[in-house]
């Protein structure tokens, strides 16, 4: 199939690519296209105006701030990512999370910041952003502001952004040396989007036990959840029965069904795959388990 006609603009910076946007009624912003371009060929979309993102270059980034936090500007492609040091030294979760991210293909071209606006439920990149607690940094012609990644979904694939805006960057405070990171997913084939997908985040006190938790489950609702239950019931623990425990919290979700799989699969997912990232990350942590 072929896309529908549109009016195609080429911005060479962020206040020309806002000024065009504020400027048009019906516009889609074009990023890597990973997801954009199959959409328009299918007719699933039909902008009046592409604006293309590809040659701002202030929106391609990644830098450790004075201030110790990581900012990641919209346009970074995820390869990009998976090879920055800093990501790699300081974000083991971002980098085991990109493996599942389609092909290498695929993310030569798509960028964080089109991953989180699609925000498709079973899409790995908003499922670490929540995990991380990260901040959404978002531009108009009004002026800048910033969202808590906790208030960016609005509902299915649709972020708490106005149509005149765009995605800058976003930005997060690393976990500390030392942490346990660990993502795990199902999907059918290797690229594919997950089934169901966890990001785990622990924090070890001086006595060996969880004293810092952040779990998030991916593509069992219309966003990133994230599991206060398991991170409450894991946090003082050191690991053994307390997961199994927790875990099973998961099987109490109320995960959505669609062809790819019933609720009832994937709240067994959800707690077979949390189980394991609490154990892969408590064990990098260097925890010792209880016996």
């Amino acid at each position: 199939m072929k896309p529908p006609p549109f009016h195609y603009h080429d911005p060479r910076s962020l206040d020309q690519a806002l000024a065009l946007l504020a400027s048009r009624d019906n516009a889609k912003l074009l990023a890597g296209g990973q997801s954009l371009m199959p959409m328009l060929n299918m007719r699933f979309a039909q902008p009046d105006d592409i604006i293309d993102l590809n040659r701002i270059e202030e929106l391609s980034f990644v830098r450790h701030t004075e201030g110790g936090r990581i900012e990641i500007g919209a346009m970074t492609r995820q390869r990009e990512l998976a090879d920055a040091a800093v990501i790699h030294d300081r974000c083991p979760l971002m980098c085991e999370a990109l493996r599942h991210v389609g092909h290498r293909a695929t993310r030569n071209r798509g960028t964080i910041g089109g991953s989180l606006c699609h925000l498709d439920p079973a899409a790995e990149l908003p499922v670490v952003a929540m995990a991380l607690d990260a901040t959404v940094h978002v531009q108009s012609r009004r002026g800048a502001r910033t969202l808590a990644m906790a208030e960016f979904p609005a509902f299915y694939m649709t972020p708490a952004i106005e149509p005149d805006e765009i995605v800058t960057k976003i930005s997060f405070e690393p976990w500390p040396a030392g942490h346990g990171a660990a993502f795990v997913e199902f999907a059918r084939r290797h690229g594919d989007f997950a089934v169901v997908a966890v990001a785990v985040l622990l924090e070890l006190g001086g006595d060996g036990a969880i004293h810092r938790a952040s779990v998030v489950l991916g593509g069992v609702g219309p966003g990133p959840l994230r599991c206060a239950a398991v991170e409450a019931a894991v946090t003082g623990s050191r690991g053994g029965s307390a997961f199994q425990e927790a875990a099973a919290t998961c099987g109490e979700i109320d995960a959505m069904e669609d062809v790819h799989a019933s609720s009832a699969y994937r709240r067994h997912l959800a707690e077979v795959l949390t189980h394991r990232a609490l154990d892969t990350a408590f064990t990098r942590a260097g925890g010792e388990r209880a016996s």
